[in-house]
């Protein structure tokens, strides 16, 4: 059956802060209703517009929190939780800086910090069954991230048994998020042991193909990589479940290319943009998007190392808005269509 994608949707994330409209569920939601959007993805880790923990134990603390964004004009499109699904595998490389992510109560302990992450994951499934919710964007994590350039040389088996100890780790939490009717969407993303393709199909062998482990497809990080984005669609398209419209640029110069040489965003020569201001080819990412009957929410989220916030919103609604494809139902040659039997069909083939 033929799917129009939902949306625009807007991932909160970026925008959540201390002072209004950004600090309250009630005042957010409408913020993103009066620029256009339909859906509101919401961080499930940002106090000021969820508790998580009541979320999972509460159907009518979530049947009020979908009825507030209701009432103000949208949808909740999906929980996010990048920073939960983060923690639930950090090399010690990166402990101290991934314990701006946790609490206080178990920074500078980690097999503490990494109890709690997978005590948040568990709530979100149990939330999102709440919320009848049936994708969740995340992060998977990183063990391996460190060894990503094979020098100095990689002592064999090291990437395989991250990837083992990753897949052990995620296997409960894909089951209870499976018992909730959700599936979790990873962003593929640098920083992340799942980053491409191949380490996707690495990771899903070792959780035995489960339904749950799925993508999150955002191309800005595929175009910062050099990576085929429209082909990943093509291959990947039946595990996609979630959909992050980011735009992106790569420049590369006579100094730098991919890794950009540790310089800040503006200054690299791949960088996030708002929408329309870089270089992904949306029109021919919707168009397959619908070709697959892909059936969700299209949803902004804003990294723009250049425009205001406010601007990027404003405009992102509007460039999803009109880049959503209304599929068709009928064929446009069925005008030249006539009946047909058997027996025609014999005689149309000589036979």
């Amino acid at each position: 059956m033929a799917t129009t994608i939902k949306g625009p949707g807007i991932y909160l994330a970026q925008f959540a802060g201390d002072t209004a409209p950004f600090d309250s569920w009630d005042a957010i939601t409408k913020w993103a209703a009066g620029h256009g959007f339909k859906g509101v993805q919401l961080p499930s880790w940002d106090a000021r517009l969820i508790d998580l923990e009541k979320a999972a134990s509460s159907k009518n603390y979530c049947d009020e929190l979908a009825g507030i964004a209701r009432a103000n004009g949208v949808e909740i499109t999906e929980l996010g939780t990048h920073l939960q699904g983060q923690l639930v595998a950090v090399h010690p490389a990166y402990d101290e800086a991934f314990d701006a992510f946790a609490p206080d109560a178990v920074k500078g302990n980690p097999k503490a910090r990494q109890q709690w992450a997978v005590q948040q994951m568990l709530w979100s499934a149990k939330a999102s069954r709440h919320l009848g919710l049936k994708s969740n964007v995340s992060f998977p994590g990183a063990l391996a991230w460190p060894y990503l350039y094979p020098w100095p040389q990689r002592p064999a088996g090291l990437i395989e048994t991250a990837f083992d100890e990753l897949a052990k780790r995620w296997l409960p939490i894909f089951n209870a998020f499976d018992e909730a009717g959700c599936s979790v969407a990873f962003e593929l993303h640098p920083g992340e042991d799942l980053f491409d393709g191949v380490t996707f199909e690495m990771f899903l062998e070792r959780v035995h193909n489960h339904p749950r482990c799925c993508i999150n497809y955002d191309p800005s990080h595929f175009l910062l990589q050099q990576l085929d984005y429209l082909e990943f669609i093509d291959i990947y398209h039946e595990r996609i479940t979630s959909l992050h419209i980011k735009d992106a640029e790569f420049r590369p110069t006579g100094k730098q290319g991919v890794y950009s040489g540790y310089q800040p965003w503006v200054q690299r020569a791949g960088r996030f943009r708002s929408l329309g201001d870089g270089q992904i080819d949306f029109r021919a990412i919707f168009s397959k998007m619908a070709q697959y009957n892909y059936d969700s929410w299209a949803v902004l989220e804003w990294e723009c190392c250049l425009k205001h916030p406010e601007q990027g919103a404003a405009e992102g609604a509007a460039f999803i808005r009109d880049h959503i494809i209304r599929v068709t139902e009928k064929a446009f040659d069925d005008f030249a269509g006539g009946a047909s039997d058997p027996k025609q069909l014999r005689r149309m083939l000589g036979i």
